[in-house]
């Protein structure tokens, strides 16, 4: 079976907006295809397409509705608004089963019950809120027990955890609750073989044992994140919850690269220079003059910065080896650095001596490659994160409001089927 083709356009066959100077283009059939690779890998399990974050930065509604095409039937959150704008999107409970997992005391519970949003237990007192939200909502509250099996984040302690379920079972009794799953988060699934994957797996199992020895019935066991999904069957159970790889993104580079695990990166962030100016050897470039020009050069300036999340810490020159840019297209194609600081607003390139670049030019800081080192002329999310000794989580999710969102791929095309 092969996947039905959708005809997307390249980003860089994309026309700017006039008025637009950068933006984020977001394949949704990458997100669609990324999601069914995943599936693959879920040794049978279900998959739950992580969209907080604004679905990573992708844009959380359209994004969802590529995961669900992709075969997703779970949608993750962090924080209840999250769940709730899914719900408010039009994410029906027949479309997809919603879960929030982050919750402060007074959070919004009886709207969650009401909307059939699924809640994460992390504390003891969050049982007893969530069961009161239910009785105010005239539903039960289905519920996903969660465990700190050696996080050390949020979680209920195992020591906790026999008190917890007790309280649990006796809600279920009385109709305010179900719990439906049981969850945790690992620490070092992005290290195979670490010691603790093992140790947290056997505590995973310790506690699934504590629930169903007091008559509950979890439906859904789920530990594994995106690299426990893509190296790690053990860790599958009855539901995984992939994130960053949904978007096409390698969780463990030293591992692979995105292709080397069948993924395709799905934003391509892109810029138009907005000055290219012709400067002497010896001119310094940007604050602090930390890169001084050695020839007589072209610079181009790149209208984006600190302020729409392009990391400083990727500023070059003395600073670093300063973060990667795809210039230029056919012979003319070729990666530069950041020279010098970058700004709030904006940074700087050295485009060399014989530089045929005009402001109007696109440039392209990262989109769907398997990263510089491996040749290719199109940076990843990847070469910006070790560029700023970061990951690509925050490379993604750090893009600012005022790089407008381009999706391409209709995400009800996107959900076309099957073809032999």
């Amino acid at each position: 079976m092969t996947v039905s083709a959708l005809a997307v356009p390249r980003a860089a066959d994309l026309p700017f907006a006039a008025e637009a100077s950068a933006r984020a283009v977001v394949d949704l059939v990458a997100v669609r295809d990324n999601v069914r690779t995943l599936g693959g890998y879920a040794s049978g399990a279900a998959v739950m397409a992580v969209v907080k974050a604004d679905g990573y930065g992708h844009g959380m509604l359209p994004v969802a509705r590529a995961a669900l095409a992709g075969g997703a039937t779970w949608l993750g959150t962090a924080v209840p608004a999250e769940a709730l704008a899914l719900r408010a999107g039009g994410v029906t409970p027949d479309h997809a089963r919603v879960l929030t997992w982050l919750c402060a005391p007074g959070a919004p519970f009886e709207r969650l019950v009401a909307a059939q949003v699924d809640v994460g237990v992390a504390a003891p007192w969050a049982l007893d809120e969530v069961a009161a939200g239910a009785r105010a909502a005239g539903r039960p509250a289905r519920v996903h027990l969660k465990v700190d099996t050696g996080l050390g984040r949020n979680g209920i302690m195992p020591g906790d955890l026999p008190d917890v379920v007790r309280r649990a079972a006796a809600l279920e009794a009385a109709g305010d609750v179900r719990v439906v799953g049981v969850m945790s988060h690992l620490a070092c699934a992005d290290e195979p073989g670490h010691p603790s994957v093992a140790l947290q797996a056997r505590a995973f199992d310790d506690a699934v044992s504590t629930v169903e020895a007091a008559g509950l019935a979890p439906e859904v066991r789920h530990l594994a994140n995106s690299a426990a999904v893509l190296t790690d069957p053990r860790l599958h159970y009855d539901l995984v919850r992939p994130g960053i790889s949904v978007y096409g993104h390698s969780p463990a580079p030293e591992l692979g690269a995105p292709g080397d695990f069948g993924l395709r990166g799905a934003m391509t962030l892109q810029a138009r220079l907005v000055t290219v100016k012709d400067v002497p050897a010896g001119h310094g470039v940007s604050y602090g003059h930390r890169y001084t020009t050695t020839q007589d050069t072209r610079l181009g300036v790149v209208p984006l910065g600190y302020a729409d999340g392009i990391q400083r810490h990727a500023s070059g020159g003395e600073l670093g080896v300063g973060g990667p840019v795809g210039v230029g297209r056919g012979s003319a194609a070729r990666v530069l650095r950041v020279a010098g600081r970058v700004c709030m607003d904006q940074f700087v390139l050295d485009l060399g001596p014989a530089a045929t670049e005009r402001p109007g030019d696109v440039v392209t800081l990262f989109g769907e490659s398997d990263g510089v080192a491996r040749g290719a002329l199109v940076p990843n999310a990847t070469d910006w994160a070790q560029a700023a000794g970061t990951i690509s989580y925050e490379i993604v999710t750090g893009i600012g409001s005022r790089v407008p969102r381009v999706h391409v791929g209709e995400p009800e095309a996107a959900a076309g089927k099957d073809a032999s």
